[in-house]
């Protein structure tokens, strides 16, 4: 008998253990509720920690003009935390900033509905839409973030921009001028501007506009540019020049002031003087279509026929499109004999909207 007593003091201590531990595990339904909603709420806190940890390092690469690596970042801080508004936005605006318009405007869709009406939303969606060309739903998105915010001037000059690529340069007038009301110091505003009058004719407007934002900036080149073509409409070609001369001293690689130096210099005279600026223009970008023509306007001003005609022919081949490199070709044919062959440059040059195409092939090739 005592030698059964061990045993069966034993199994009643593993009894005992086994009834005290079942009841440490039945819990009523609130508190199991209530542990429950403990154990989510440390895991909400938990993934909003690491969301916000993705969201900063996104902030991070953004500033460093990562815009890819931002956007994985932000994509990361928005599967820990899908209503973290802010990731949204930013993925938006990295995704512009990267030229990937299709995914911002899917992105900032999501913060919309989210949000609702979110000015900045609207004036990045807008973005997006402008970089896929769907210009009615980018009108449609300035203006609703204008009627929210009607004291953003960054909406009012995109919609300038939206205006003047679609050739309503009075629209985009009133658009930039309205974003200079907001903010005086926007040296694109006046530029962009002056750029409107500029098309529409009004060149002693435009030229305000510019020296305006010269002011602001005086190491601006392309304003500088914009100013030099702008005198050489109104043929002051002394300002020209030293609108040109100064856009090179502050950009030596600006191909585009060269060339329109040039254009000024030929109209003077100044042929050899064209001539190295055209060369120079195609030497820092070789396919630049329009020096190459223009070079073959100054052979053909020299008499040297065979070069017009093949400098001529380079800029036909770097772009088809270029009206002024057929109506070049046309003329070195006319005077190499190949009358058929001008006829069909100058048509061409015609059917491109060249007045000068229309006018040669009128006089010298119909019927």
């Amino acid at each position: 008998m005592s030698l059964n007593k061990p045993i069966l003091f034993a199994v009643f201590a593993m009894a005992i253990s086994s009834a005290s531990f079942a009841q440490l595990e039945e819990l009523t339904p609130e508190e199991q509720a209530y542990r429950d909603s403990i154990q989510a709420l440390n895991e909400d806190n938990a993934a909003i920690a690491s969301s916000q940890e993705a969201y900063n390092r996104g902030v991070e690469l953004f500033g460093q003009e990562k815009y890819g690596a931002a956007i994985q970042e932000f994509k990361k801080s928005i599967d820990f935390d899908p209503k973290f508004t802010a990731a949204y936005y930013n993925k938006g605006v990295a995704e512009n900033k990267a030229k990937k318009h299709k995914d911002a405007v899917k992105t900032l869709s999501t913060l919309i509905e989210l949000k609702g009406d979110y000015s900045k939303a609207f004036f990045q969606r807008g973005l997006g839409y402008q970089g896929l060309n769907e210009y009615a739903k980018a009108e449609e998105d300035y203006e609703k973030s204008i009627k929210l915010d009607p004291t953003n001037p960054k909406a009012y000059y995109n919609f300038g921009t939206l205006r003047f690529l679609q050739k309503d340069y009075e629209g985009a007038a009133n658009y930039f001028s309205k974003t200079i009301e907001l903010d005086k110091e926007n040296v694109n505003a006046y530029n962009d501007r002056g750029s409107s009058y500029r098309m529409m004719g009004k060149y002693a407007q435009a030229i305000s506009d510019y020296e305006a934002a010269i002011a602001k900036n005086p190491n601006l080149a392309f304003v500088l540019n914009n100013l030099g073509t702008t005198k050489s409409k109104t043929k002051d070609y002394k300002g020209a020049l030293a609108a040109f001369n100064r856009a090179i001293s502050i950009d030596a690689n600006f191909h585009l002031a060269y060339n329109n130096r040039g254009v000024v210099q030929m109209n003077q005279g100044r042929l050899d003087d064209a001539e190295k600026d055209f060369k120079k223009a195609l030497s820092i970008k070789s396919d630049y279509a329009t020096a190459e023509s223009n070079l073959s306007a100054i052979y053909f001003k020299k008499k040297e026929y065979k070069k017009a005609l093949e400098h001529a022919n380079k800029a036909v081949k770097m772009d088809k499109s270029n009206s002024a490199a057929y109506v070049n070709r046309a003329n070195a044919k006319e005077m190499t004999r190949d009358m058929i062959g001008a006829c069909e440059d100058w048509l061409k040059a015609k059917e491109l909207g060249s007045e000068a195409g229309k006018k040669y092939y009128a006089e010298n090739c119909a019927n």
